[in-house]
């Protein structure tokens, strides 16, 4: 009987066992079956010693970043490029910071009545001429007959009739500065084959030259700012206006209306 009651009461132990082994109590197989989220799977221990990796930035956060980091260096690229890439700005990089010109309004009043003189010193030959070339409504010729010979072709003499309407624009530019003084010519006529030498040695220097017509000057006025008279010159729209700062020179022209 006592061995009969051991033999039950055996069966019922490894019974128990095997049934606590198909489905133990706090299993995590209810809590599979029902989905584990990330924070159950981050929420699992870590073995001793293993390395925790930093978990991964998600997309919609990695693009509001970049968003906000091209909001914050976009505009001030912007700015940058455009201080590099404007005409000021390069033209005072260029010209070792003069004032940028100012676009040309309507032209200021001009003097029609009183009479007209030039004070030229000739750069290359040092020679000078005060004459009054216009009074009275009209241009004089022995003063332009004098002015054609004071601004001929240094390099081989040659001379040609000058645009009377040249002399003019310099000495509007004179009152509009308020210059009274000497002004220096460093280049009026050019002969085609001086200018062609000019221009084989030069960049600067144009191979169809307005200097070859007769209507061209590179003058400067002693102490006063080139950039003065660019303005000056500009503001009356009669003709071209080149400005060469470094060379300290502007060049006038009664060609058609530009600057340069």
């Amino acid at each position: 009987m006592r061995l009969y009651v051991m033999s039950v009461a055996a069966l019922l132990a490894i019974a128990g066992t095997a049934t606590a082994q198909t489905n133990p109590a706090g299993s995590v197989t209810p809590e599979v079956l029902r989905g584990t989220s990330a924070d159950t799977a981050a929420s699992k221990k870590t073995p001793a010693g293993a390395k925790v990796a930093a978990p991964a930035k998600s997309t919609a956060v990695q693009k509001t970043a970049t968003t906000q980091k091209t909001a914050a260096v976009t505009p001030a690229a912007k700015r940058s490029a455009a201080q590099r890439t404007t005409p000021e700005t390069l033209r005072a990089a260029r010209y070792g910071g003069f004032a940028p010109a100012q676009p040309p309004g309507p032209p200021p009043p001009l003097d029609t009545v009183s009479p007209r003189s030039l004070s030229l010193v000739n750069f290359n030959t040092q020679e000078v001429l005060t004459v009054t070339y216009w009074s009275n409504g009209a241009y004089h010729r022995d003063a332009l007959n004098k002015l054609n010979h004071f601004l001929r072709d240094s390099r081989d003499s040659a001379e040609t009739e000058m645009d009377p309407l040249l002399f003019d624009v310099l000495w509007h530019t004179t009152r509009i500065v308020g210059y009274g003084g000497s002004i220096e010519v460093l280049s009026a006529y050019r002969s085609p084959t001086s200018n062609a030498w000019l221009a084989s040695v030069s960049r600067g220097v144009a191979r169809d030259s307005q200097h070859m017509n007769g209507n061209a000057m590179d003058i400067r006025f002693p102490g006063v700012a080139v950039y003065q008279i660019r303005q000056a010159a500009r503001s009356l729209q009669m003709g071209g206006v080149g400005f060469y700062p470094r060379s300290g020179f502007v060049h006038l022209d009664t060609g058609s209306v530009r600057y340069w």
